[in-house]
């Protein structure tokens, strides 16, 4: 009779701990690339005082920055040229980011507009 109670008793703890592991298995999440959506964006900037301080540091900035592909600022006609994937930033936020550089004020965003060329950008 003992070696039945003993057995019941295991029998029980077996299920028991069995039953507490009804964890399932997720699939593995598939994370779809995202085709980029280029865009072009002529930016005119006010607040550049020179070629070499002003607009090849805001040039290299923008350029490192994730989203931006390429970025040319042109200091005689205050102009920045900025070519970005909006799926990753938008042109709004790369406004933002030049208003912020320098800790903010020194440089500003007078207008900005989507072009499909840099070509017939108004210099």
């Amino acid at each position: 009779m003992k070696i039945q109670q003993i057995f019941a008793i295991v029998l029980i703890a077996v299920f028991t701990l069995s039953a507490c592991n009804t964890e399932t298995k997720k699939a593995p999440e598939v994370s779809i690339a995202k085709t980029p959506k280029m865009q072009k964006v002529a930016i005119n900037i006010s607040g550049m005082t020179c070629e070499i301080g002003c607009a090849k540091t805001i040039q290299s900035k923008l350029s490192k920055k994730a989203g931006i592909t390429s970025a040319k600022v042109i200091f005689k006609d205050s102009l920045g040229l900025v070519e970005f994937d909006a799926n990753t930033i938008s042109a709004e936020d790369i406004n933002t980011f030049i208003n912020g550089i320098a800790g903010g004020g020194l440089y500003t965003v007078k207008s900005s507009k989507q072009v499909a060329d840099f070509d017939t950008v108004e210099k």
